[in-house]
């Protein structure tokens, strides 16, 4: 590893002057012109290193590079170039200051394929050859619910030997043995309109069926097994003087086995309104949990041996946030986390990497290829 690890700190500046070209890109979810741009960079970079298939969608270009190894055996690269924030939502695109470089995308996710890409040019430029054939996959729609990558993800994980998703780590760097599944429910809630003043006896509120379907839905949360649902998103009425015929709401499910997904979905199809109102359910789990293998502990005690190698740690971290990473879990062991280390998701003009950390955690994926 050491000629690895040498090869990538001589390239630290490159390393970061690469990442610096992908977050000056914007590339919101939904906004195609910016993500086909993007993928002219990433599909220009990864050609360099074997065959590249590029697949045009409605939300933008999915790039799918496949790589040659040592064995017909397949190690899934999954990442997405898709970010959370509309364009010109950053005061600066890009700013270093004090060993940080802060910028949209700058941890999740551009800092992991930018790693990648480095992994993969020193192992090349070094005359090594991956011990397995690489698929590297780059979606457009991951924050947006990957409707259109799922179908891509779950094929290309099929028959992996593993599954390498370049996600951000947890926040103190360590990788990701689990994550949460992710359900989206919405109910909308039918009553009776009336006149709030003259006849309301006649009406059957549809706020006052959905306060009792929040009511029911709470008591199905399960903290010990670490169940909730959220009733996060409500609407309803028209105006204050008339009895509300319909209320529409929006409910987060998250649970950390697919046997919590199913009893919960069970049970708040069950929730019954009250007299003369109605629910209509639409929605489901839409993650699957990434529940911990053998296969995926296994590939997190070899991740954990190579970068003691390199001079780090690192920890198996359970988070309830959902990655791509859920959808190959049950097809193919699967580790999450290798992408930069940093901090502030999501979070305008403070999302952010460390720099120091781009050239080990680049070395940990070069490692995880030859290993």
């Amino acid at each position: 590893m050491k000629n690895i690890l040498a090869y990538l700190e001589n390239h630290t500046t490159d390393i970061l002057a690469d990442l610096e070209i992908l977050v000056r890109i914007e590339s919101p979810s939904n906004d195609v012109e910016g993500i086909n741009r993007l993928q002219h960079v990433t599909q220009s970079w990864l050609g360099e290193f074997g065959q590249i298939n590029r697949h045009s969608s409605r939300l933008g270009d999915i790039v799918h590079a496949h790589i040659q190894g040592q064995s017909n055996e397949r190690i899934v690269f999954l990442a997405h170039i898709d970010t959370v924030y509309p364009v010109g939502a950053w005061e600066n695109l890009w700013r270093v200051t004090d060993g940080l470089a802060y910028g949209p995308g700058t941890y999740d996710m551009k800092g992991g394929v930018i790693q990648a890409i480095w992994a993969l040019r020193a192992i090349k430029s070094l005359g090594l050859t991956p011990a397995s054939n690489i698929d590297f996959l780059l979606t457009p729609d991951e924050e947006s619910g990957s409707e259109i990558g799922r179908p891509y993800i779950e094929d290309i994980a099929k028959g992996a030997k593993a599954v390498l998703v370049l996600e951000p780590p947890f926040m103190n760097g360590d990788l990701k043995v689990a994550r949460k599944g992710v359900g989206e429910y919405k109910f909308n809630i039918y009553g009776r309109a009336a006149h709030q003043g003259l006849e309301p006896q006649n009406g059957q509120n549809a706020i006052v069926s959905a306060a009792h379907l929040i009511s029911e839905l709470v008591k199905l949360q399960d903290w010990d097994k670490g169940t909730t649902l959220g009733p996060n998103v409500i609407q309803g009425g028209t105006v204050s003087n008339v009895v509300a015929d319909h209320a529409a709401l929006e409910v987060d499910l998250r649970v950390w086995s697919l046997e919590e997904a199913e009893r919960a979905d069970k049970a708040l199809r069950a929730i019954q309104p009250l007299d003369g109102t109605r629910y209509e359910i639409s929605g489901g789990l839409n993650r699957p949990p990434m529940e911990p293998s053998e296969g995926s502990l296994k590939l997190f005690d070899k991740a954990r041996t190579i970068a003691n190698e390199i001079g780090f740690d690192v920890g198996a971290s359970r988070v309830g946030g959902g990655s791509d990473g859920n959808f190959t879990s049950h097809l193919a062991p699967t580790l999450d986390g290798f992408g930069a280390f940093g901090a502030g998701a999501h979070q305008k003009n403070i999302e952010h990497i460390h720099i120091a950390s781009l050239v080990p955690r680049s070395a940990l994926i070069a490692g995880m290829l030859i290993k």
